[in-house]
Order: structure tokens, then sequence, then C-alpha cells
């Protein structure tokens, strides 16, 4: 196993500087890997991360039956699926991967019938698949939970419905939406989530024949074809990276440039920075974060898209404990994303947690410690939160970073931090 050590002085005491690039979005390039399996062919998707979710995600899919090459740095996966598809998930696969849930739409789709395990992944909470099961039930499955399995069939073929969540839930929506594609009939989905992510899945749907209406609002409507095509697609660049790189001079002090990030996809989080004291500037390629000085703390309440996204707010938290004043953080999306907390306060953070709320009393620095990363975005806040210590900050398991970011160690290293992997 290896840990990341950050060896930092403080706040602006070594400020970053330099350019990084953020490529294709983790949370979609899996779905879309997922999405392949409803058309035989082969299909390419282009601008995937070199990540290990992506490794597991290639397994899975060769479990299923289909080829899969992975081609990195380059970030392309060609998938060959067979006409014969295999519809058994297994969990010493799946257990790595919770993502890899998104694989039951289209098996139930494409075969008729699904045992996909129940996902394992980062600990941030339930995320329970009643959304899922109660969507495809009323596409016309009969599915349970057995030994561990979500196990579907579907006797008469799916049947077109209206289907509504009662949480814009991501997964959920993707699995019916790849389910509902080639149902008998029409589909209506409301309240479906509207991530770019979602967009990215629909029109790579759309290219490979599906009749998708509504792209980007929370009602989509689907008329079922009878089958799809494979395609050639490029992955929307990753927000959540983009915004993770803007909260790292933030953190630091510097300059740092996002090319790649799409700052329309960050509006309310590049706002709260800017309203902080940053300056933000963006160009046709990407956009820029500068900090000069310490920034004021803001309040931050998670919500799905458009609002403050939950897989960033890990990295508001670590910024209020260096800012000037107090911030509410409230987590609306993920019930047990404060176990952050507990490691950012062994590195000196003033905060209180109630339920879903904390409260953060900015510091001027933190101080370094040992601590460990219990998921992927808590992992990258704890190593920016050791360029705001003073000292030496190790943050153990960081196999979960790397689940996230293509080479995340040697990137800050690149942009001036002092960052270095370690064996445990």
């Amino acid at each position: 196993m290896e840990s990341f050590q950050v060896t930092a002085a403080g706040p602006f005491a070594r400020p970053l500087e330099g350019t990084v690039r953020v490529g294709g979005a983790k949370n979609s390039a899996l779905k879309l890997m997922a999405a392949a399996l409803l058309a035989p062919g082969t299909s390419v998707i282009r601008n995937v991360p070199d990540i290990l979710d992506v490794t597991v995600m290639g397994q899975l899919l060769r479990q299923l039956g289909c080829t899969v090459d992975v081609v990195q740095p380059e970030g392309t996966v060609t998938i060959d699926v067979p006409e014969e598809l295999g519809w058994e998930a297994p969990y010493e696969l799946v257990r790595r991967l919770r993502a890899s849930i998104a694989v039951l739409g289209p098996l139930v789709a494409r075969c008729h019938r699904a045992s996909v395990a129940l996902p394992g992944g980062d600990a941030i909470g339930s995320r329970g698949l009643d959304m899922h099961m109660a969507g495809l039930r009323d596409l016309g499955a009969v599915i349970r939970v057995e030994h561990g399995q979500v196990v579907a069939e579907v006797p008469g073929g799916l049947v077109g419905a209206t289907l509504w969540l009662d949480f814009p839930s991501v997964g959920a929506t993707e699995n019916l939406l790849m389910a509902a594609v080639t149902a008998s009939g029409s589909s209506v989905l409301d309240n479906a989530a509207r991530e770019p992510e979602i967009v990215d899945l629909c029109r790579m749907l759309v290219s490979m024949g599906a009749r998708i209406d509504g792209i980007g609002s929370s009602t989509l409507s689907i008329e079922g074809v009878d089958r799809l095509r494979p395609v050639e697609h490029t992955t929307v660049t990753d927000r959540i990276v983009a915004g993770t790189w803007a909260f790292a001079p933030a953190l630091a002090g510097g300059t740092v440039t996002i090319e790649g990030g799409v700052a329309s996809h960050l509006d309310l989080v590049l706002d709260k920075l800017a309203s902080a004291g940053a300056l933000i500037t963006t160009q046709e390629t990407g956009f820029t974060v500068t900090v000069e000085s310490r920034l004021r703390s803001f309040d931050v309440v998670t919500l799905p898209f458009p609002g403050f996204p939950t897989d960033l707010q890990p990295f508001a938290m670590a910024l209020a404990s260096v800012s000037e004043g107090t911030a509410m953080i409230t987590e609306n999306v993920f019930e047990s994303r404060f176990m952050f907390a507990q490691e950012l306060a062994r590195l000196g953070a003033d905060l209180h947690t109630d339920g879903h709320h904390a409260v953060v009393r900015g510091v001027p620095t933190l101080s370094g410690a040992p601590v460990v990363a219990h998921d992927i975005r808590a992992g990258a806040a704890l190593v920016l939160a050791g360029l705001a210590s003073q000292g030496v900050t190790t943050v153990a398991e960081s196999h979960h970073i790397d689940r996230g970011y293509p080479r995340f160690a040697e990137v800050l290293a690149d942009i001036g931090a002092d960052v270095v992997r370690i064996s445990d």
C-alpha cells in the first residue's frame, strides 16, 4: 500500500504555479462503458481517464463476454460487444467499484435478465438502489435481492412507462434511461438528474440511435427503438477534477490554470471562490484561479446539479478551515461525507458537526499529521489541506485517490507542491 506525503510550511509559504490538464470525467466514462453493452459490435470511447476504476470496469465487461482494449495515456477504450452477452456481474468485481451497478439497466434491456451484486465503493453513505429497482419494475421487470445480488427478469420484455424519481439520483437516472431506450413504446423520466455526465450519456445514446427529448432538463422523454448501433464517442471533461484543481491555489496560494476545465459546469463553485477573494479568469481552453492572500469563509449547501456538488464539499470544508471567519457546511446528498471532518480535525481544524451540518471556524494554519483517506474526494482534499499545514502530512490509503485522479501527486509536484508517494 502507498501513502501520499505532503511537506509544507503553511498557506502561501510555497504558492502553486503552472497549468494542469483535465481529462475525461470518471463519473461519465464508466457509465459510457456500461452503455456500450446496449449495442452489439465495436464501440470506441475516447478521452477516458487513466484511473483504476476504468481498469475495473473493463474487467467487469470482459466478465460479461466483451473484448475490452484500454490504451493509456491516450485515453481510448475499445469495447467489442458480442450478440450473446453474459448477464451475471459477480461480487468479486462489483465490490471494488460502485459504478458497476450501471450495467444493471443495459443487461436488463439486452438480456431480459440480470444478476448484479450489490456494489461496494466509497464509504460515504448507503446510496440505496430503491429508485433503480422501482423504476425497472415500472418498466416491466420482476426484480428482487437475494444472496447479495440484485436479480431482475423481464418475461415479456420491457415496456415504456412514466417514471418518477423521489430524488434526482444520477445512478437511477442512468440505469432507467439505459433500460428505457430499447423498451417498447414511450417512457417519461421525471425529476431526472441534470448533471453534465447525464447529458454526455444521453448524447452517446442518441448517437447510438436512441430517441431522447429534454436532454439537460429534469424531464426526459424516451421513444423506445428496436436496436442500437455501436459508436465512437468522446467523454465530457471531468468537472470534479477541474473543481479540485480550482481549490488547490485557494488552499496553498498561487496561480493555477485548469486547461480543459469547463467553467459553466462549475458556475456556483467558481462564484463562491470569487466572492471569497479569488481571481477567476476564463479562457477558450479553460480557466485560471489566482489567490494571493487568505480567503474569506463562505457557506456551502450541497445539492444536485446545478447546485454545489457533494464531491467538492470536502474541499470547501478544508478551505473553510484556513479561511477568515466561520462557515456553515450543509451536506444534503451523502450522509457519511462528514467522516472527512474527523480527519481534518487531526490537522487542527476548528470544526463541529451535528447531523448533516458542520460549523467550521477558520484558523491561520493547520498542523501536519497522519490521516486516512476514506474515499476518493476526502483523500484528495486531505492532500490539499496538507498544503495549508505546517510540517508533514501523511495521507494513508491513497489508492482511493488514484481511483479518481490520474497522477495526482505527480501533477501537484509539477506545479510546485512538495508531495511524494511513499510505501507504507
